[in-house]
């Protein structure tokens, strides 16, 4: 039997990648084992991401918000099983896909929004140590040893993390697939305050953006290059000396890669994830995009300055994420299928 398996799942300038990029990942792994993957959401214009999905054959389909519709489409496509990856979709979904016979694996990120899934999978750092209240009989995959990383960055792992570089540091600067906090100036700004040198690429999703880089006064020996949302970005982070992004699901591909990060956040739903990583010392903290002063900026200069810091922050990170998360989940997934009728 070849396995089916839908992934509802949405992008777009307010919501963010990070749900598509992370299920992205899961099906990559599925497509390799020989199962059919199908992706049922909207992308909100965002046609890099489009081209994401269709570089590796998989079609987007339109994704229903109730259970009624998600049920019909699910039937249409004869799937086994259903990945539920949104704080958007009704919670009611989940039960009335097993209900209706699928095998239901629900992506969280802490709360469960009173879903009744098969499995649930929460890749969050110390999730594993999180007390919830699960149905009976679930199964629950929790904990950074879950973390979802696609081919991109598995391949550029490299035996061991980053060691310091020699002159000017490199600098990528990225804040999800559409910086809705519009982070990128406002770190390029604090950047600029330390005096130290950098080079610095920062990801700019809209043209305000990269008119906002190029107004900021820069000192000798720092400069600044904006480039446009790019799938290059794995490539972009094993390079480079330093990466100030916003805590989320890039985090993990940051640490997979030994690479030493910096970072802030622009979501509440971010900030479990930013303080546990900070606590203990597997990335740098700067603070919250609306509030970066002074001690962000000692924090950032201590990082250009200082290429040891650099290199005992990427160690501590580099053993954390190994990159096989996503084997451990269509492990589990796979398992929990039953066979369709004839």
């Amino acid at each position: 039997m070849t396995p089916r398996v839908g992934i509802r799942c949405d992008a777009g300038p307010l919501i963010g990648v990070g749900h598509v990029m992370r299920c992205l990942a899961l099906a990559e792994e599925l497509l390799g084992r020989g199962a059919e993957v199908s992706f049922l959401g909207g992308l909100g214009g965002l046609e890099w991401i489009r081209d994401q999905l269709r570089a590796r054959g998989l079609p987007l389909l339109p994704g229903p918000l109730s259970p009624e519709g998600l049920i019909t489409a699910a039937r249409r496509l004869r799937l086994d099983a259903m990945v539920l990856d949104s704080y958007e979709l009704d919670p009611h979904c989940a039960g009335a896909l097993r209900q209706a016979g699928m095998t239901v694996l629900a992506i969280v990120d802490g709360d469960t929004r009173g879903q009744d899934a098969d499995l649930y999978l929460d890749q969050n750092l110390g999730a594993e140590h999180s007390p919830v209240n699960l149905p009976a009989g679930t199964v629950r995959l929790a904990g950074s040893g879950f973390a979802l990383l696609r081919d991109s960055v598995r391949a550029l792992r490299p035996a061991g993390p980053r060691r310091p570089g020699d002159g000017v540091p490199g600098v990528l600067c990225f804040f999800g697939g559409t910086d809705t906090a519009d982070a990128a100036p406002r770190v390029i700004e604090l950047a600029a305050a330390t005096g130290a040198p950098f080079a610095a690429t920062v990801i700019a999703a809209r043209d305000s953006t990269a008119d906002a880089l190029a107004a900021i006064a820069l000192v000798p020996g720092q400069s600044v290059t904006a480039v446009a949302p790019t799938d290059r970005l794995p490539h972009l982070a094993a390079a480079a000396d330093l990466v100030v992004s916003a805590g989320g699901t890039s985090t993990w591909e940051l640490l997979c890669l030994g690479v030493p990060a910096a970072l802030i956040w622009v979501a509440d739903n971010q900030r479990q994830g930013y303080d546990a990583l900070v606590s203990r010392g597997l990335a740098a903290g700067l603070g919250a995009v609306t509030g970066l002063g002074g001690d962000a900026e000692a924090t950032l200069k201590g990082l250009l300055t200082n290429p040891a810091a650099r290199t005992d922050l990427a160690a501590r990170g580099f053993t954390v994420v190994d990159g096989r998360g996503r084997e451990r989940v269509a492990d589990e997934l796979l398992s929990h299928l039953t066979p369709r009728p004839a």
